[in-house]
C-alpha cells in the first residue's frame, strides 16, 4: 500500500476509503482537456477501474490543454492513447477504451455496472443525455465544461437534482473550445475540481458535492459556488434520442439547412427554428395525426432545443432531439 500512503494517512480517509476506490467502477465520457487531470488523479488514487469514451483521434491542435498526449500520438484515437499513459501510471488500474461517440442509443449500456459517471465531453448534448440516464438509474454524475477562462463542475443526480433542473434553459448561442478559444490552465482547474468530486463522492466524504456546483475564474483569479439541493426539475424536458432510434410515426423535421447536411432520414422535412411553426402549420392534417413524435433534428442540439421551446402550446405531440455531429468528422 506504499503507493497509497499519503492518501491513506489522511484524518478520516483511511484504508476503508482506499478499499471503496479500489472496487470502484466508473464512467468518463469524454478523453481530451478535462479527461486528462480527472484520469491522471483518479488512476493515481487507485480507482479499480475506468471506462473511457471518446470518438476523436489525437490532433496538433489538442495538446496545449489535453496533456494526456505526445507528439508521437497524433492520429491516434485518444482513448487508446489515454488508456496506455495510465497502464504505464499505474498498472493497477484498469482502463477500458472504447472508441465510440456516446448516444442516447448506447448511453445505459456504457453506463451499466459503474458506481459514478463523469461527464467530460464538452457536449451539452452529451451532459443532458448523461444527467437523463443517471437521473434515471439512481447514478451520481459529475458534469464541467470549461470555455475560454472560466468553467464550473458540478455534482448531479444520485439523490440530487439533475443537470436540467439548474440548467433548464439553454443560451442561443453556445460556442465550443474551437469557435471561442481555451486556456489550458483553467481546464485543468476544473478537471482537479472534478476528480476531487469524484473522490468525495467514492469515499462517501461529508459534505458530499452531489447538489453543489463550483465555478472557476481564470482571468480574475475567482472561485465561487453554491448549493442547489432543493432546485425543482423541470416539467418540459424533451429527451435527446439517437438517429438509429427513429420509428416509422416520427414526423422528423431537420433544422440543418441543405448545404450543412443531407437529411438526417428519407422521410424528413426541411426546416428552420425560425419557421418551425409555420412548418407545422403547414403540414396536411392526416400527416400531423398519424405522427406519433415530432423529431427536431441538428447538429449540436442546440437549435433541436430551441426548436422544441418555440412550439411549446402548438402542438400535443411528444418531442424528441436528436444531435447528429458534425458530418464532416470521422466518427472513428
Amino acid at each position: 500500500m506504499s503507493r497509497y500512503a499519503r492518501q491513506i494517512a489522511l484524518p478520516g480517509f483511511g484504508a476503508a476509503a482506499q478499499d471503496r476506490l479500489t472496487r470502484a467502477r466508473l464512467l468518463v465520457v469524454g478523453a481530451g482537456g478535462l479527461a486528462a487531470p480527472v484520469l491522471h488523479y483518479l488512476v493515481g488514487a487507485g480507482v479499480g477501474f475506468l471506462r473511457l469514451v471518446d470518438p476523436d483521434r489525437v490532433d496538433l491542435s489538442n495538446l496545449h490543454r489535453q496533456t494526456l498526449f505526445r507528439m508521437a500520438e497524433l492520429g491516434r484515437p485518444k482513448v487508446e492513447a489515454a488508456a496506455a499513459a495510465m497502464n504505464a501510471l499505474n498498472p493497477e488500474v484498469r482502463v477500458e477504451p472504447h472508441v465510440a461517440a456516446l448516444d442516447p442509443a448506447n448511453a445505459a449500456a456504457l453506463a451499466e455496472g459503474c458506481d459514478l459517471v463523469l461527464d467530460c465531453a464538452d457536449s451539452f448534448a452529451a451532459s443532458y443525455i448523461l444527467s437523463d440516464l443517471c437521473q434515471a438509474q439512481g447514478l451520481p454524475l459529475l458534469s464541467a465544461s470549461v470555455t475560454g477562462r472560466e468553467g464550473y463542475a458540478g455534482g448531479f443526480c444520485g439523490g440530487a437534482p439533475s443537470l436540467r433542473a439548474l440548467f433548464p434553459d439553454l443560451p442561443q448561442r453556445m460556442g465550443s473550445c474551437a469557435e471561442t478559444g481555451v486556456l489550458g490552465p483553467v481546464v485543468g482547474l476544473v478537471g482537479a475540481l472534478q476528480a476531487q468530486m469524484a473522490l468525495a463522492v467514492l469515499t462517501g466524504a461529508d459534505p458530499s458535492p452531489l447538489g453543489q456546483l463550483v465555478t472557476v475564474d481564470g482571468a480574475r483569479f475567482r472561485f465561487g459556488g453554491f448549493r442547489f439541493d432543493g432546485a425543482p426539475e423541470p416539467e418540459h424536458a424533451p429527451r435527446f434520442i439517437a438517429a438509429s432510434e427513429f420509428s416509422s410515426g416520427d414526423l422528423i423535421l431537420d433544422l440543418r439547412p441543405e448545404e450543412e447536411a443531407p437529411l438526417a432520414h428519407p422521410s424528413a422535412l426541411r426546416s428552420s427554428v425560425e419557421t418551425l411553426p409555420e412548418t407545422l402549420r403547414s403540414l396536411p392534417p392526416q400527416r400531423l395525426a398519424e405522427a406519433t413524435r415530432l423529431c427536431l433534428v441538428c447538429r449540436s442540439g442546440l437549435r433541436s432545443w430551441h426548436g422544441a421551446e418555440r412550439l411549446l402550446g402548438l402542438t400535443d405531440l411528444p418531442l424528441a432531439l436528436v444531435a447528429m455531429g458534425d458530418p464532416s468528422k470521422d466518427p472513428a
